[in-house]
């Protein structure tokens, strides 16, 4: 039997991959334009809408950049995250741990502190609604490793508001180790990390390999690649090292959704999770995704359940809190099938 969209829905879940700048639609983009006075060579929600194509990571990067620009002041940034966090709320995600790129801003003027500050405002209001938020600051991968260790820098009087760091953008000629000194810095006080390792790059595996051994990251974002090395899978099933996989964004940027590599890692026992990526340009937010995989690849009920308690198995917070949200699926399971 299928599994229902409505099921999916109102499946409590977390959401561990999401860049809140991918959160940005066309009419929040065209609001904060004109409040802005942003030439972005569009006047209508129409037109912004066409503006959303891409065929590969390279494409969708040479978009999702230039958006950003609108994106000026404190309430700019607290206006993306609550309209985010409205839509999480509708797909009952009760947790969320989000990305945020500061180099993006501050590489065009905008002050550090301007976008974490109105990032924060924004999800102290998801809290008020019941969306337990908090963010991930991750580096520009393209970027430089000096620039990197700027930002570290500049984070420093901010990190009671960051709960991790992470590593994304275009990954060619960017290898994780080109980060690892401010890596270590981040993990030496405390702060949890992520890395990206995109789908099907120049030396994959190796630098799924690196990530994982000579990082040393708690979780890797998408990094389906790693069916490739069956150590390498069985060393993350062993130190529950989770994967925030994103079906419709591959499909976006790839042949395929990379459904058959996240199915075999579940059946493996890997910590996979399903997240939305970057929902606006890709019109697809989390339960969307969810139904799209289940869909796709014939998959149970059951096993989006086991989907759902991955990834709040696989989120950075109290173990307490881990099993009162599982004990809050069981709870809907119960529900739903009665």
């Amino acid at each position: 039997m299928s599994v229902s969209k409505e099921f999916l829905k109102g499946l409590p879940k977390a959401e561990l991959h999401l860049h809140l700048e991918g959160t940005l639609e066309p009419e929040l983009k065209l609001r904060l334009a004109q409040k802005n006075h942003v030439d972005i060579g569009q006047s209508t929600i129409e037109e912004v809408k066409a503006s959303y194509q891409f065929d590969s990571l390279t494409s969708f990067l040479m978009v999702y950049y230039p958006a950003m620009n609108v994106l000026q002041d404190e309430e700019d940034f607290c206006a993306l995250a609550v309209d985010y966090l409205k839509k999480a709320k509708d797909h009952n995600v009760k947790h969320c741990e989000l990305f945020f790129d500061p180099q993006a801003h501050t590489s065009r003027g905008v002050p550090f502190e301007t976008v974490i500050n109105g990032y924060y405002k924004g999800i102290e209001i998801g809290r008020e609604m019941g969306v337990d938020a908090h963010l991930i600051m991750c580096f520009l991968r393209d970027m430089s490793a000096d620039s990197a260790m700027e930002t570290w820098k500049a984070a420093q009087p901010y990190l009671n508001k960051i709960l991790g760091i992470g590593l994304d953008s275009d990954e060619r000629d960017n290898p994780p180790l080109k980060f690892a000194e401010v890596f270590d810095l981040a993990k030496k006080k405390g702060v949890h990390v992520s890395m990206h390792c995109d789908i099907d790059q120049i030396n994959s595996i190796g630098h799924i390999y690196d990530v994982i051994h000579k990082i040393g990251v708690e979780r890797i974002d998408h990094g389906t690649n790693i069916v490739e090395d069956p150590a390498l899978v069985d060393y993350v099933v062993d130190h529950k090292i989770g994967f925030t996989c994103c079906p419709v964004s591959n499909s976006f940027v790839t042949e395929d959704m990379k459904g058959r590599e996240m199915v075999y890692l579940l059946q493996r026992g890997a910590l996979v999770t399903v997240n939305s990526d970057d929902p606006a340009y890709f019109q697809s937010y989390i339960s969307d995704d969810y139904y799209a995989l289940a869909t796709k690849y014939h998959l149970s009920e059951d096993d989006m359940i086991q989907i759902a308690k991955n990834s709040f198995n696989a989120s950075w917070i109290s173990e307490e809190a881990k099993k009162r949200y599982i004990r809050m699926i069981d709870e809907y399971v119960a529900s739903v099938r009665a």
